[in-house]
């Protein structure tokens, strides 16, 4: 079998090895979300469903464009025929798409920083969600990682007088969704070629009810509407990356590289859009960093006494 065939085959919905294909599809993934903040502030203009609807239409013809290219349309067509596959497609759509809301949102209303808490987070996330749903069991490290983290959200909540909802329902809805991902036998551009054709239709609706109304900048948008239909790539890539990644490699490795993105993001929070990181907020921030250094710490401590 070629490179090429082999690629295109589903793999184990559980990788115990780490495969650099998949290691560098993920890394990918990651640095392409750290930088989106960039393209969003660009759409400034544009109402944060109204992106979140175009994003669903672009990226799904932008992915069945790459699946014609390559001939496996009907991968989606078998995908979706089976019931099991198709509800959890449908789970998984739907959990992107509450993501996608909530970051554009916090971008929208310059949040940078709470969406990069929401990243930072999100592999503790992951953590937890194997305990509760694959039975995983952690080590006294790994309890100690996500107490401390805990502990630093806890502060942040008490302080800002509220939690932060924004960076909880990105880090859960994201850790939901990579964990359906991960057990959907479907290749990584079919099934996201899936997953926005199951919501296209809202996606659709809600364009067309926003043009009657008189709210809608496709009549009018000029360059927006290229910024838009560009948003369907920058959609796709990165999500096609990480499917493809996440079940080619450990979960624990996924969660080491997600530190990427919100790296990228909290420098652009603070030294390119210029949000206030002071006081409390530090002290949050570095409660869960600390939280992050241990869990990665022992995993790389463990990965080294692993034999070859």
């Amino acid at each position: 079998m070629n490179d090429t065939a082999r690629a295109s085959q589903p793999s184990s919905p559980v990788a115990t090895r780490t495969d650099p294909r998949g290691l560098a599809a993920a890394a990918s993934a990651f640095f392409i979300w750290g930088l989106l903040p960039l393209y969003l502030k660009l759409l400034h203009a544009v109402p944060v469903v109204q992106i979140t609807a175009y994003r669903l239409v672009w990226g799904c013809l932008f992915a069945f464009l790459w699946l014609r290219l390559r001939g496996e349309v009907g991968q989606v067509r078998a995908a979706l025929s089976n019931p099991t596959t198709r509800w959890r497609l449908f789970a998984s759509a739907t959990l992107i798409s509450i993501n996608w809301l909530t970051y554009v949102y916090g971008i929208a209303a310059n949040r940078v920083v709470e969406t990069s808490l929401g990243y930072f987070i999100n592999p503790l996330v992951n953590v937890l969600l194997g305990v509760l749903l694959l039975s995983e069991r952690l080590n006294a490290a790994q309890w100690t990682a996500v107490t401390i983290a805990a502990a630093g959200v806890a502060w942040l909540t008490w302080t800002a007088g509220h939690p932060p909802w924004i960076s909880l329902t990105l880090a859960f809805s994201f850790g939901l969704y990579g964990l359906v991902r991960k057990v959907i036998s479907v290749d990584a551009l079919a099934g996201f070629a899936s997953e926005t054709l199951l919501l296209a239709p809202l996606g659709i609706a809600y364009i067309v009810w926003c043009e009657v109304a008189g709210s809608g900048i496709l009549l009018t948008g000029g360059d927006l509407n290229l910024l838009l239909m560009i948003g369907g790539p920058i959609t796709a890539i990165p999500l096609v990356l990480f499917a493809f990644g996440a079940r080619r490699i450990p979960y624990s490795t996924v969660g080491l590289l997600q530190y990427i993105g919100p790296t990228i993001q909290m420098f652009l929070a603070v030294f390119a859009f210029g949000e206030p990181f002071s006081g409390p907020r530090v002290a949050g921030f570095v409660l869960i960093w600390t939280a992050l250094a241990l869990y990665a710490g022992d995993g790389i401590w463990r990965a080294r006494k692993m034999p070859a």
